[in-house]
């Protein structure tokens, strides 16, 4: 794998500030939750939207304040503090124990695989073995799916997950990683299949070829 993109740390930021509704209308998706472009935009700018129900709208506005979380840390040193500190982000006032080890067994839908409760210190110790990846983008991508499979929280994961990738990605110049509607599909069956085989080849190959976006310089 070889990175797609290669920007200035300031030109990723312009995109994904060009980009931070999209965003968060394509992960508001992969959560289950029926929202237009347009509704993501006014609930961004502040307004509501009466159809949505109040855990939906805490969702939405959760993942603004963690992307402008992340767009004003980007110098912030990539560790599980900043990874704590992403979830209590994105599950403020929505999940108990936010930013915190999940210490409870959890299902994961569409599969009978249990994930095992987490060790911090096997998660440190997994962190530092993957950024030891040479490529920017191969790195990203593997904590990216380690991190959703590991389920370290009790909610929230691959919000997660998805929000520290690009805080490394927009850190490094690499493009922006959002999974497009049109694909929500795919992504839930090939993130089912490596629930199940802890072999996360055929999910990478396609969040690399289908779900990273950049500037050509």
């Amino acid at each position: 794998m070889q990175d797609k993109y290669n920007m200035t740390q300031e030109q990723n930021i312009f995109l994904a500030k060009r980009n931070i509704v999209d965003s968060i209308w394509r992960s508001s998706h992969i959560e289950g939750i029926d929202v237009t472009y347009p509704e993501t935009q006014k609930l961004y700018d502040g307004g509501n939207v009466a159809r949505l129900r109040l855990d939906e709208i805490q969702t939405i506005n959760n993942l603004k304040h963690t992307w402008l979380f992340v767009l004003n840390s980007i110098t912030l040193e990539n560790n599980l503090n900043l990874l704590k500190t992403i979830n209590s982000l994105v599950g403020s006032n929505l999940v108990d124990r936010a930013g915190q080890m999940r210490v409870y067994e959890v299902r994961i839908g569409g599969t009978n695989w249990k994930p095992e409760l987490p060790k911090e210190e096997n998660v440190i110790k997994q962190l530092e073995e993957y950024n030891k990846l040479e490529c920017v983008t191969d790195r990203v991508i593997t904590i990216m799916c380690y991190l959703m499979r590991t389920q370290f929280f009790s909610d929230g994961n691959k919000r997660t997950a998805m929000l520290f990738a690009n805080k490394i990605m927009i850190q490094n110049g690499k493009g922006i990683i959002s999974i497009p509607i049109e694909e929500d599909e795919h992504f839930g069956e090939e993130l089912t299949k490596y629930y199940e085989t802890n072999d996360m080849t055929s999910l990478k190959k396609f969040i690399y070829e289908n779900c990273i976006e950049g500037i050509e310089n």
